[in-house]
């Protein structure tokens, strides 16, 4: 016989009331939404932008020359140290003069016989000549005497070029320097016997200004000659360790008169002025070739720009805080921006980080901490944050600022 147990009315109240209340707390909850991601942006700015050609090149030396004896001999003295700053005509090797000495004495000694030998000459030609009229002496011997002074003075003339070339083979025994420059290491050392214009002493190169060669394709030669008539290229100059935006300005001075074979390149030839030795002969070097600029160019920082199957995008951060993805056109860099020629306009408002969890429609949360942003609170839609752009030295290029800002939900 079982046992049958009655539940209480109150217990069973209880229960349906609690069982309602949860009902109603579940469907009240509201359902659990991402927080926007934090983003940072950059407002585009329109500045004035060179249009330039990035080439690779070489420096040069301004002037080079190899010096070489003009004479044979033995050298005696080295008046220089390797590597020392030389100004011009500063003394730099001996070569033994003794036996130039003794041309130039010998050539003397002959042009005083000749000079003595002209002077009785014309002494027996002046006591011809007075008795020529009175018939003492004949026609012939007369005109014997005028030709024996015309050949003395030409035996003269003769010993005195012979003492000038003996007196500068003399002069040829202290070797100078040709130009103001830099020497480089000897090539000879005392006692060495060198040949006249045969053996290398010396290389000395000028350093300031620099030269440096380069090329561009023959498909840019048009825009350079085009540009070249309108007056001197500017050329920004550096080596690989200087920062991009450390390049030493110059003017294109040189452009060849044709076209390589098989390399289809052109040479051209900039001077830079170089007090400071920057630059060094055979030194690999970038080169920028300015050939004009463009006026109002938008920019965007490097970072804002990514790349799809459709090519460049950018993500705009409209003023209801959404993003909008944007196809863009890019020009030439310039420093940490890049050119936009397509798709974006002034005062726009692009994404530089965070790109990764935005997309397209999303809203975004600009993050107000960032250093060197918009002011917290700014609107990245209403016009440019107080300040304006910002401003550069004088010779960089002016670029547009990263900017932060609460974005409205």
């Amino acid at each position: 016989m079982r046992t049958r147990y009655a539940i209480p009315s109150f217990v069973l109240s209880i229960a349906v009331l609690l069982a309602a209340s949860g009902c109603k707390q579940t469907s009240a909850q509201a359902p659990f939404q991402m927080p926007p991601p934090p983003v940072t942006g950059a407002r585009t700015v329109a500045h004035d932008v060179p249009v330039y050609l990035d080439e690779i090149g070489k420096s040069g030396a301004f002037e080079a020359v190899t010096v070489t004896p003009q004479i044979p001999g033995r050298i005696t003295e080295r008046l220089f140290e390797d590597g020392a700053q030389l100004k011009k005509d500063q003394p730099l090797f001996t070569i033994d003069t003794r036996p130039y000495q003794a041309q130039l004495d010998a050539a003397q000694a002959q042009l005083a016989q000749s000079r003595a030998a002209l002077d009785l000459a014309n002494t027996q030609l002046k006591m011809y000549a007075s008795i020529a009229d009175t018939r003492a002496v004949s026609q012939l011997d007369f005109e014997t005497k005028k030709n024996t002074v015309a050949l003395d003075e030409a035996q003269v003339q003769a010993a005195e070029a012979a003492v000038e070339s003996a007196r500068l083979n003399l002069e040829y025994c202290h070797i100078r320097s040709p130009i103001d420059g830099r020497a480089g290491a000897r090539l000879v050392d005392v006692g060495n016997v060198v040949q006249a214009n045969t053996t290398s002493l010396l290389l000395i190169q000028k350093l300031d200004p620099i030269y440096a060669d380069f090329t561009v394709t023959e498909a840019d030669l048009p825009d350079v000659r085009r540009q070249m008539d309108r007056g001197s290229l500017k050329v920004l100059v550096r080596i690989p360790s200087d920062p991009e935006n450390g390049g030493r300005g110059g003017e294109l001075t040189f452009l060849d008169n044709s076209v390589q074979n098989g390399t289809g390149t052109v040479g051209l030839r900039a001077t830079i002025p170089n007090a400071d030795h920057h630059f060094w002969p055979g030194q690999f070097v970038n080169v920028r070739l300015i050939l004009a600029t463009a006026k109002g160019a938008v920019l965007i920082p490097n970072q804002a720009a990514q790349i799809s199957q459709q090519g460049p995008f950018v993500y705009v951060i409209k003023s209801d805080g959404t993003a909008e993805l944007r196809q863009v056109t890019l020009g030439q860099k310039q420093g940490d921006d890049v050119v936009v020629t397509k798709g974006l306009s002034d005062g726009e408002v692009v994404v530089v980080t965070g790109q990764l969890a935005v997309h397209p429609g999303a809203k975004v949360r600009v993050e107000t901490n960032a250093p060197g942003q918009m002011p917290p609170g700014s609107n990245p839609a209403a016009g440019n944050p107080a300040g304006g752009p910002p401003k550069h030295e004088t010779g960089k290029q002016e670029t547009s600022k990263q900017t932060t800002g609460a974005v409205a939900p």
